[in-house]
Formats: structure tokens, sequence, C-alpha cells
């Protein structure tokens, strides 16, 4: 596994790149005043509210509230995760990112070389199962399979869809010319090796769908059998590079499709999502031969806020759905949705999509069962409600999952749901409150609103000045904000840190000064400031000054109050405390 990545080099990289050049390459700007403008690429709108400044290296959509650095920029647009934001920033600067050796080395010279060799190997088999459902010698009978399933020519050559040829060594001799590339397609499992030390193809005779990760390399194949015996579906085992829970088919080719994945869709097999694509639902994904992870459902989490499982009406399909729903709860954050469609029996999305078309299957998928209402229904197939045992044993089960729900709001609708079944009328009414005071409504899509202005308090303001301009913290050395640490103050933690940030590096911007509290618990918080706009003549240097001060002040009178209320009571105030308070009431004159 890889170092960690030194934060100074990130902090060098996010101050040597310009956002403007960066975000320009990928959404055309336009100069308008001191920055430059688009239309969002995050949301759709006809007059541009995206606004990039070059002074302060961020971005912010007025529109829909998107914002932050370069990174953040890469990691929403491109859809990468924080390391590969850093990788790809990193290539197009021309830099080279270093790493630290710690517990877990990085990859040498060697094993980087060896990684992107098997990389390339995989994308040159996939290319010869290609070349393979063209030429082979029963090219043509494999080209009808794939028309009697529907298929066109356009989505067989989109998906990259091949052959692999019914003999022992079509991969082996095309490319195991020597002993190490043969050790290379063993590891890659695309041959395997008898006891007599016999080497052959893993996928012979098979319809071949490769299997991109997320950055749309071939790490995997799926083979489907076309006739005769043995499994359906064949898929490579588990490789250096390719870990079956992590990876989703369709997942690469979703996201390329769709800049802002509004919904996934989970369907048990390639020709499913293949067969939907083919019908403009470019939004299907399908796991490899394994149940929906966690992992899974995390890495859809963050593409998408509404995860639809499709899987048939019957109880192993039944039994499917509740491991995904298990395996959900962790990731359920509030705004985050999860439902399921069961399908009647003899039918999968292939077949139902043929049968009643996009928009009716697009319906079915609206209206599919909520995870809470299954998460229920499915308990209560275990449990009678007729009897305090019953219902205890429902509330037994039920409880942990529950427990296990990130989102606030949903775990607290759930939990009086809960009770609602055991026949608890408060926590009804408990419940009804609470949806009402959250005005737990999902936006429809397309509508988004307005950032909430935020209340600049002391503390906030001094923050967003620091952020907006950096150099306050050296221009103005008296302003010593560790003497305020043990005032009490909300938030003046996070401000003391920004503060001695900012006095040790002098010429951070506003871009560096995020991308080094990244990681910070109040991150959001910050990046929340720099979207309350700042009244254009304000005095940035006069207003810091007078926040330093009103904090000051704050501070003594809430220890004169202290001081005070303990001289009235009977143990009164020690000599250094009398001390203090005469001092105070002198400075209050």
């Amino acid at each position: 596994m890889a170092g960690r990545i030194p934060q100074d080099f990130i902090e060098d990289l996010v101050s040597r790149a310009d956002i403007v050049d960066i975000i320009d390459n990928r959404v055309k700007l336009k100069k308008a005043g001191r920055n430059h403008q688009a239309c969002c690429p995050f949301h759709n709108e006809k007059t541009p509210s995206f606004s990039v400044s070059q002074e302060k290296q961020f971005y912010y959509c007025f529109g829909c509230g998107a914002k932050g650095n370069v990174l953040s920029f890469l990691m929403e647009y491109d859809r990468l995760e924080f390391v590969e934001a850093v990788e790809e920033l990193a290539k197009e600067c021309g830099m080279t990112v270093p790493r630290e050796q710690g517990n877990k080395p990085g990859f040498s010279p060697q094993q980087k070389s060896d990684r992107e060799k098997d990389y390339q190997l995989m994308e040159d088999v996939a290319r010869y199962f290609a070349h393979q459902l063209k030429h082979a010698d029963n090219a043509n009978d494999v080209i009808e399979y794939l028309k009697s399933r529907g298929l066109s020519g356009d989505v067989v050559k989109y998906w990259d869809i091949g052959y692999a040829p019914d003999k022992w060594d079509g991969v082996l001799s095309t490319f195991g010319e020597d002993q190490s590339k043969q050790k290379r397609l063993l590891s890659l499992k695309l041959t395997n090796e008898n006891d007599n030390k016999r080497r052959y193809d893993f996928f012979r005779d098979r319809v071949m769908f490769p299997i991109r990760d997320k950055r749309g390399r071939v790490v995997a194949f799926g083979g489907r059998i076309i006739k005769g015996d043995g499994p359906k579906y064949l898929n490579s085992p588990e490789t250096p590079i390719f870990h079956k829970g992590y990876e989703l088919y369709g997942l690469y080719q979703a996201r390329k499709e769709n800049r802002k994945l509004s919904r996934i869709l989970v369907v048990e097999g390639y020709m499913d999502v293949v067969a939907l694509s083919q019908y403009g639902i470019t939004y299907a994904v399908a796991a490899l031969g394994t149940a929906t992870t966690p992992e899974h459902i995390q890495t859809m989490f963050k593409s998408t806020s509404e995860i639809v499982c499709c899987y048939d009406g019957d109880r192993a399909g039944r039994e499917a759905a509740w491991r995904a729903l298990e395996n959900a709860l962790p990731f359920l954050k509030d705004g985050c949705i999860m439902k399921f469609l069961f399908l009647p029996d003899g039918e999968d999305p292939d077949t139902m999509v043929r049968k009643v078309g996009r928009e009716a299957f697009e319906e079915q998928l609206d209206q599919a069962v909520a995870l809470s209402t299954f998460f229920f229904d499915a308990l209560m197939q275990n449990h009678s409600l007729g009897n305090i045992e019953g219902k205890a044993a429902f509330k037994a089960q039920a409880m942990p999952l529950i427990e296990k729900i990130a989102g606030d709001n949903q775990r607290e609708l759930m939990l009086a749901e809960l009770n609602r079944y055991c026949g608890n009328r408060q926590a009804f009414d408990h419940e009804k409150n609470v949806a009402t005071a959250n005005s737990f409504k999902k936006p429809k899509q397309g509508e988004y609103r307005a950032p909430s202005k935020m209340m600049l308090t002391n503390v906030r303001m001094m923050l967003r000045l620091l952020i907006d301009k950096p150099a306050l913290a050296a221009q103005y050395p008296k302003i010593q904000l560790a003497s305020l640490a043990k005032s009490g103050i909300t938030g003046i933690g996070m401000l003391i840190e920004i503060h001695q940030y900012c006095l040790t590096h002098p010429n951070a911007n506003t871009a560096s000064v995020l991308e080094a509290f990244r990681a910070h618990q109040h991150y959001q918080h910050l990046a929340n400031l720099l979207a309350t706009q700042l009244e254009d003549k304000l005095n940035i240097d006069a207003e810091y000054i007078e926040c330093f001060k009103k904090l000051i002040r704050s501070h003594f009178d809430a220890r004169l109050d202290e001081l005070t209320a303990k001289a009235n009571q009977t143990a009164g105030l020690s000599p250094s405390e009398q001390k203090e308070l005469t001092l105070l009431l002198q400075k209050r004159q």
C-alpha cells in the first residue's frame, strides 16, 4: 500500500496550480470583472451562477452551493477520490507525488511499473477478445447469439463486449511469449495451471464483458456461456488489481454518461446493465458474482443520493435485498435514499425493459419500495405483534439495526416508526413533530435551494477575513488570539488554529488555507463561511481589528460577571481573584 502523501506537498501543489486553468480545461470560463464565470457543471442552469476567483483560488456556485478549491473541483467533476485528485493535479502541474515511508511503505518504482504493465495487459486482452468477436472461427454464431439477446452493434462496441475463443491457449499463445509474461497471465488469472504444470486459458468459448474500475482501467472480466455445460457466468478470481467486493460493473460508464447521477440502479447481471443502457437507462450497475457489499454501498453513495436495488421477487431475491439493506444502514445519511424493486417471476431487468419500455420501467423505479417499508415488512414476517412477547422480539431485532443508521433524522424517524408498530402513541406524535420541524421533504429534481445565510459572529467574521486574506495575521502581530484560548468563547479554538497557520504561512492564499484544514472536523464550516458575502465597501483591516477588540471586551465582561457572582457566594474570592476583579473594574470605567 502506498505511503501517506506529505501535507506540505499537497499545500504546495494547491498553491502552484491555477484553478482557472484547471477548470477552464473542463468547463469554458468567461471573464466577469475580477472573477471568471460559467454555467455550473454540477446542476442544470441557463444563466451562469458558477464563479471562479483567481485571486482566492476558489470556486462557488450561487445556484446550488457547490464550492471548494482546485482539488475539490477535480474530486467532484472528474469523480475522483482525494488521493486520485492529488495525483491528477500533480500530473497536470508536472510534479511527482512523494510518499512518506511509514509502517506500510509505498510501491517501489519496480512495483509501480509492474502494476502499469498489469493494467496494460488487461486492456490488450480486452482488445483481443473484441477482435475475436469478429474474427474467430465461429464469430457468426456468437454475433447471432448477441443479436438474439437484442443487443445492437453500437451497444456491443460501447461496452467493448468480446469473445474468448473455444481454444485452450488463445490468450496464452498470443500474450505468453516468454516465462515472465506467462507468470503475469497467471497472476491476473487470465490463465490457469494444472497439477502437471500445464497452462491454459481461464476463459474459453464465452461472451466476454470487460470490467473497468472507476478510473476506466480494465481490472477483470466476466464471461457468459453461450451453450453447453458450466456456470452461466464465470468471473475473474481475485487478483492484485481486482477485488470483487469493491468493484461494480458499469459504474465507470454510468459516471461517464451522467455528470450528475440522480439515481443508481443495482441489477444482478452484466446483460441487464448492457440491455438497460440500450434503452437509455445509463445508470445501472451490477455486483460481480457477490452480494452487494458495504464497500459497494459506500462507493455508490459517493456518486448519488438514491440507490434502487432490483431483485427477483422470490425468497432468494428478498434475502439478497435484506443483506443489501443491512450493509447500507451505516451509510444511510440524511438525504440518502435506498429503495427496492421486486420483479415478477420469470422477469429480469433485461426482459422487463424490452416488454414495457423505458418510461414504464422507470415509473416502476419511482414506485419502488422504500427501505423503511421493506425493513418493517420483513421483520413482521418473523414476529407476531399481537402479544407483548412478539413485540419485544420484534423490537429486539429492529433496534440494533436502526441504531446503525448514519443519519440522525432517518434514525429518529425509524425509531418513532418502530414504537408506533409496538403501540407507543406518544412516539408517533413525536415522529410527526420531528418530520414537521425538519421539513423532511426531498427537493424536486432540478430544484436547488440557496444556502442559508450564516450569522457572522465576531469569531466567524475573523475566520472569514483570515481565510479571505491570510496576510492579516502577520500584518497585525499585536493581535494575539492565543490569549483567548481559555475564554470559552464558541469557536475560539478553530480561530486560533487558523490564525496560527496564517502566521507560519505568510504567503498562503484562500485555497491553501482550506486545503490545510481539509481533514479538520470543522472543514465544512470553513467552506460555508466563504459562501457568506461581505459588503463591497467593507474595510477588511479595520473590521479585523474591531472584531478582536470586541472579543477581548466580551472575554473581560464574561470574566467580570463570573468573579462578581463568586464574590457574592459564601466562599468569596481568593486574593488573586480579588486583585483580578479590581483590575477589571478599573478597565471597565
